[in-house]
C-alpha cells in the first residue's frame, strides 16, 4: 500500500468448475477505512515521509514488491505491481523478482536493498546477518539505509493489515 489505497472491489465470484474459490475478505477496504481511519492516515503519512526521503521510486516499489510476495499479500502485490508499471519498472524486473539472486536483471545496488528486504521481512525467524548490513552500506548512505529501513516497515505494516483482512486485490 502506500499513501493512496485502491477504492473497494465486490466479492470475489466463485470459480469456475474445477478450480478453487478466491478468498473472501474478512473485511473490506472501505470498512477497514471507516473502523480504523486514524491508522490509515499514519500509514499514509508514514508513507509519503518515505516517499519525500529522496529513495529511488522504482527501487521502493521493488522492495514493496519483494516483501509483498514474501508475506503472500495479494492486495498489496497487486497494487504495488500496478504503480510499478505506472513507474515503467522493467517487465524482466517484475517477472524476475521472485527469483532475483538468480537474475541478471537487477543491479548491484537493488541486489543489496533485496536482501535487505528479505531479511527484515523474515526477521522473525532468523538474525539480520552483519554482511547484509555491510553489503547495504556498500551500496547506500546511512540517510538512504534509515529510509530503505523504514520502507521495508511500512510495507510490512500495510501487508500484515491486508493480507490478515484479505483485502480484495485492486482489479479483481
Amino acid at each position: 500500500m502506500s499513501d493512496t489505497a485502491a477504492s473497494p472491489q465486490s466479492p470475489a465470484a466463485p470459480a469456475s468448475a474445477g478450480g478453487t474459490a478466491p478468498v473472501q475478505a474478512r473485511i473490506d477496504w472501505a470498512a477497514f477505512e471507516t473502523h480504523a481511519g486514524g491508522v490509515v492516515s499514519a500509514l499514509r503519512d508514514y508513507s509519503r515521509a518515505v516517499d519525500a526521503s529522496g529513495l529511488d521510486k522504482g527501487l521502493v516499489e521493488l522492495l514493496k514488491l519483494r516483501a509483498s510476495q514474501i508475506n503472500g499479500c495479494a492486495f498489496c502485490l497487486q497494487f504495488h505491481l500496478n504503480l510499478a508499471r505506472k513507474l515503467g519498472l522493467a517487465q524482466r524486473q517484475l517477472d524476475q523478482l521472485a527469483a532475483w539472486r538468480d537474475s541478471h536483471a537487477f543491479s548491484a545496488r537493488e541486489r543489496a536493498a533485496l536482501a535487505w528486504t528479505e531479511a527484515l521481512t523474515r526477521m522473525a525467524a532468523a538474525p539480520v546477518e552483519g554482511s547484509l548490513y555491510a553489503d547495504l552500506q556498500a551500496q547506500f548512505s546511512e540517510g538512504e539505509i534509515a529510509n530503505l529501513t523504514a520502507a521495508i516497515a511500512a510495507i510490512n505494516a500495510w501487508n500484515r493489515i491486508a493480507g490478515a483482512l484479505r483485502f480484495t486485490p485492486p482489479g479483481g
